[in-house]
């Protein structure tokens, strides 16, 4: 069994009764962010270090403002915040800025801040928070103690949800309360834990996968099949949101803070299509086993300096997540009983997948690959995924020799099937995407 969370939408029916209850949440959201965010500042001002979400919990939660929201959804808060002062502090891009304030600024005619503004941040409320009302589609949600009438009263939230046709609401282990801004109202994000059985892999086959960035992904087939995923979806959501949260007049602001938060949803549900799309393939051609190339250090060069490719590359490069993606994809093939292994992708692009040569020199210009020894020409990302699945750094595997055998044809390498992303339509052939909007 395989056990999996999934996060159903849903609308709230007595939103009237309860959207004022829901905005103080959301501002006491942001105001415990803030306090956190300048906390965590001034300990990294005086020490150097970043305190964790243990430290933040120990230091903040007899303050005022963590009392606003629920004990364990002011905990949620708190890894959050950790969370992404880590990932600021780990990223090896200069151009990545710490946590922002959760503020908008209000300015009169001579430039004086006339007062601020808090926005509706998420609240998240975890199993001690919330009473789930099956039969009657409710969940009650614990107040904080600064928005009860008596602190230690049992007060909450009376929530009523409506989901989509079909769906049944078991298992609740999370409720978030997101602010929709373009249709002013919130909603529920509700995440259960289901159980779902693994099935039998469908077939004895590996694939090979090659991440990249100019084709996000290129994946080969045992069955004489490849694939090419381009990423210019990304590459072009990359350049258009970061220059217009560039052009924002506060970054922490609340336009920037919707800028951010769309690219990150078109993000993933470009991965999410991705993965899926690949799945359904690999079903198609009886894979059982997938191998990813180990992208770990790519960012870095043989000296452990970050690698600098230029202005556009390096966006390119720092906006890879390719770790992401593969998170994504694992769990993915694991409904269908495939297994996702990460193999090395030392020499992977350099060498001939027909013959074993090689030569830095054979990779001739992007996307061709020309190899002397044996005069083969084809499609270098695809030589790459072949290389991968072939997992040619694997001594024990005895097919790690590049061969593909005499009544195997090389066409398949040199004409990959391209797929095209489609917000609308997800992945479909190059050939016959055109418009898929209705």
């Amino acid at each position: 069994m395989l056990e999996v969370h999934r996060t159903h939408r849903a609308k709230i029916r007595n939103h009237s009764q309860v959207a004022d209850s829901l905005d103080r949440h959301g501002w006491s959201v942001s105001k415990l962010w803030n306090v956190a965010n300048y906390h965590s500042r001034e300990v990294w001002e005086e020490t150097g270090k970043i305190p964790d979400h243990k430290e933040l919990k120990d230091e903040l939660k007899g303050h005022d403002k963590y009392k606003g929201l629920h004990s364990q959804s002011s905990q949620r808060v708190l890894e959050e915040l950790a969370e992404a002062f880590h990932s600021w502090y780990s990223s090896d891009d200069d151009r990545d800025n710490p946590p922002g304030y959760r503020k908008e600024n209000y300015y009169d005619s001579q430039g004086r801040r006339v007062h601020e503004e808090h926005p509706r941040s998420t609240v998240t409320w975890k199993q001690n928070g919330i009473r789930h009302d099956t039969k009657n589609n409710r969940v009650r949600l614990s107040k904080g103690a600064n928005h009860k009438e008596h602190p230690r009263a049992w007060e909450y939230i009376l929530v009523e949800y409506e989901t989509r046709p079909g769906v049944t609401v078991e298992n609740l282990q999370q409720v978030r309360a997101v602010y929709d801004q373009q249709n002013e109202r919130w909603e529920l994000h509700l995440v259960c834990k289901d159980e779902i059985e693994t099935p039998n892999a469908p077939g004895e086959e590996t694939a090979g996968i090659d991440l990249g960035i100019s084709n996000f992904a290129a994946v080969a087939y045992s069955t004489n099949e490849a694939d090419l995923y381009p990423g210019n979806r990304l590459k072009q959501d990359g350049y258009y949101f970061l220059k217009e949260i560039a052009n924002c007049d506060d970054s922490g602001g609340e336009r920037a803070a919707r800028l951010h938060h769309k690219w990150s949803e078109r993000r993933t549900h470009f991965f999410h299509s991705l993965a899926k799309h690949i799945i359904q393939r690999c079903v198609e051609n009886g894979v059982c086993r997938i191998n990813v190339g180990d992208l770990e250090g790519v960012r870095e060069d043989e000296h452990g300096e970050s690698k600098n490719w230029g202005k556009h590359g390096n966006l390119d490069l720092h906006g890879w997540a390719f770790d992401r993606f593969t998170k994504i994809l694992t769990y993915k093939a694991k409904v269908e009983g495939i297994e996702v292994v990460e193999v090395s992708e030392r020499d992977t692009s350099k060498t001939c997948c027909i013959c074993g040569r090689e030569d830095d020199s054979q990779r001739v210009q992007r996307g061709l690959y020309v190899c002397e020894a044996c005069d083969a020409a084809f499609n270098a990302d695809v030589n790459g995924a072949e290389n991968i699945r072939l997992n040619i750094n694997d001594e024990s595997n005895s097919e790690s020799a590049p061969s593909l055998g005499g009544d195997r044809s090389t066409g398949w390498l040199a004409q990959p099937e391209v797929y095209l992303h489609s917000l609308s339509c997800g992945f479909q052939p190059q050939t016959e995407v055109v418009d898929c909007k209705p």
